[in-house]
């Protein structure tokens, strides 16, 4: 794979809540076309660093660069038009609506603003096949019309990546993508997520070490907010201060 230009780049980013310093001095490089995966133990600060970096949470200091332009401060929405998209680790998707109906909603979201409501024909017929087109290529097509708040835990998952794809960015931040399946499902999603890396940038947290060693290119290890180790997997598995502090009782 061959890794151009950084597309996100976090410069010195902390935040802190009150006294708690959550994240601490974070400075990451993300390479275009690569899958970087973000681990540590409970309460390293992973979760709080992706709500910096899509725009949840506004760094108590340090800056922020997507696709060449300083985007700190920028709120979810614009980073989402700008071309970040981010799946959160408790479900996202409308429990009323069918699987189709989610993917076409959030197919309509990349629509410019003023053609969002007076929608021509041709233009929601677009929309209508290119979530028909996701649901195929992830597998979701047999319950394209079935609806989401029905279908299984893993399918839900599923479908919030489909979601995502929908929204066409150019980096995709996943938050727990596996978090709750079983083992035959954290497969067939870790398939789905490679396919995906062919065409997009992946940033995930994942606590799942066979996941992350199975997917990513690069790894970085938090540990009280602050970056104890960034490398390759095999460089990452290798270093002492990151087995004894973490990988040791996940080996």
């Amino acid at each position: 794979m061959s890794h151009t230009r950084a597309l996100l780049r976090s410069e010195r980013l902390c935040k802190n809540f009150g006294s708690l310093m959550a994240v601490n001095d974070v400075s990451l490089a993300i390479a275009q076309g690569e899958i970087h995966a973000i681990i540590g133990p409970n309460g390293a600060g992973k979760t709080t660093l992706l709500n910096m970096v899509s725009g949840e949470l506004l760094p108590t200091s340090g800056a922020l660069f997507f696709d060449d332009r300083d985007v700190t401060g920028w709120s979810p929405d614009r980073l989402a038009h700008a071309g970040l998209g981010r799946s959160f680790q408790h479900s996202a998707i409308f429990e009323e609506l069918t699987a189709f109906e989610n993917v076409r909603l959030a197919a309509q979201v990349r629509l410019p603003t003023s053609m969002r409501f007076i929608r021509p024909a041709a233009r929601y017929d677009e929309v209508a096949r290119r979530a028909q087109e996701i649901l195929t290529d992830l597998a979701l097509l047999p319950l394209a019309a079935t609806l989401a708040g029905e279908i299984s835990h893993g399918e839900q998952r599923l479908l919030e990546v489909a979601m995502l794809i929908a929204i066409a960015p150019k980096l995709m931040l996943l938050d727990e993508p596996t978090s709750g399946m079983g083992k035959a499902e954290t497969r067939e999603l870790t398939e789905v997520l490679r396919r995906l890396a062919q065409k997009h940038t992946l940033v995930l947290v994942e606590h799942d070490m066979d996941v992350v060693f199975t997917l990513a290119d690069r790894v970085t290890v938090l540990v009280n907010g602050t970056v104890m180790a960034t490398g390759t997997p095999e460089e990452v598995r290798r270093d002492a201060g990151v087995r004894s502090a973490y990988l040791g009782e996940r080996m």
